[in-house]
């Protein structure tokens, strides 16, 4: 267990609960088998996570002789099973292998490890450098990726809706960041903080990709998952930033539901109070202060975010207007009254949260 200090990990999925729902509805078996027992999946990792968080375990130390601000990453292979961590496929400095999957881990946990130490200054998840272990090949077409508190898991998807989960890397991204919020302000993951916690992630995933690809706020697409979707499936990715609700509008898996302002903010009980769901309006408070401002979107936008996951003024149950407010103090703390606090002012303005 990669916890401390009374720390809550959860599992966090990135394929959300209602498009599995679904899916699992669907009369053709090779849909509908998939997601049911992706579904039976989830909900076991998940109660294994509420069980362990309650008995506790011991923190993963780092690896003997490792340099500081070097990662440390391990990749293995669950040869489709559900023993995790599997077989170890790869280990840090090791050549590529033949499989393809496990060669796009490994790179995506060095693409994350990246991205937080060069740019936030934070060494691994944790910021101590805490080991990176990621399994590959989980289950038999298992249409998801998590992180379960303690490390990355991949499924190949079933080939039908979904493809390889290692073949977006906002997706590592994405779940790596659940760890690091885990790690700062282990936001309670449900409600308006769960939708936080679910739309931290995606911005950092999208950070991620854009630093891999070393693409601006501008040239960015904005996607998350883009490249999951099998052909057969109209869309292209599980949510989009730039305009939350047009990822995808298929038969199959119905229409995107994210709004992009609190006028459409979604009220149900199902997916944890719709994290996943109502994510796209800070998504999209992101996407409009990151376009506004230009440049590299890691650059002024990114570490407002990040200076507000991690300053310690942000509360586990934190509401979308608390987080706008900190990104507000966070923008004038960090360059002043410049255009980059105007950015993030307007940027919620236009989603509809209002700052205190």
């Amino acid at each position: 267990m990669t916890t401390n200090g009374g720390l809550r990990p959860v599992f966090c999925t990135i394929v959300p609960p209602h498009v599995l729902d679904r899916l699992s509805q669907a009369e053709d078996p090779l849909l509908h088998g998939p997601a049911r027992r992706t579904l039976r999946r989830d909900a076991y990792e998940r109660t294994q996570r509420r069980l362990t968080t309650v008995v506790g375990a011991p923190a993963v130390a780092t690896l003997a002789g490792a340099e500081p601000g070097t990662p440390q990453r391990t990749v293995y292979d669950a040869g489709h099973g559900t023993e995790l961590p599997g077989e170890k496929a790869r280990g840090e400095g090791e050549e590529p292998g033949q499989d393809a999957t496990v060669n796009r881990a490994y790179a995506g946990l060095g693409a994350t490890f990246d991205l937080f130490l060069k740019e936030f200054g934070r060494d691994s998840i944790d910021g101590s450098g805490l080991p990176l272990d990621a399994t590959v090949h989980y289950d038999r077409e298992y249409n998801n990726a998590f992180w379960n508190g303690e490390q990355m898991v991949f499924g190949d998807g079933d080939g039908e809706i979904f493809l390889d989960f290692t073949l977006a890397v906002d997706v590592i991204g994405h779940e790596l960041a659940h760890g690091v919020t885990q790690y700062t302000a282990n936001l309670d993951y449900f409600g308006q903080s769960g939708a936080l916690n679910e739309s931290v992630s995606d911005v950092f995933g999208a950070l991620i990709k854009q630093y891999t690809l070393g693409q601006s706020a501008g040239e960015a697409d904005w996607l998350i998952g883009a490249g999951l979707l099998a052909p057969r499936v109209t869309g292209v990715a599980l949510r989009s930033m730039k305009e939350p609700g047009t990822a995808y509008d298929d038969d199959v898996l119905g229409k995107d539901p994210q709004p992009a302002t609190m006028d459409d903010y979604v009220h149900t009980g199902r997916d944890n109070g719709g994290v996943h769901i109502n994510s796209g309006i800070p998504n999209h408070a992101f996407y409009l202060a990151a376009t506004t401002l230009g440049g590299n979107a890691w650059e002024r936008a990114g570490q407002v975010w990040y200076d507000v996951l991690t300053g310690g003024e942000l509360d586990q149950n934190a509401q979308f207007a608390d987080f706008a407010t900190l990104t507000v103090k966070a923008a004038r703390a960090r360059f002043g009254e410049g255009e980059e606090l105007v950015a993030v002012t307007k940027a919620w303005e236009r989603v509809g949260v209002r700052t205190l």
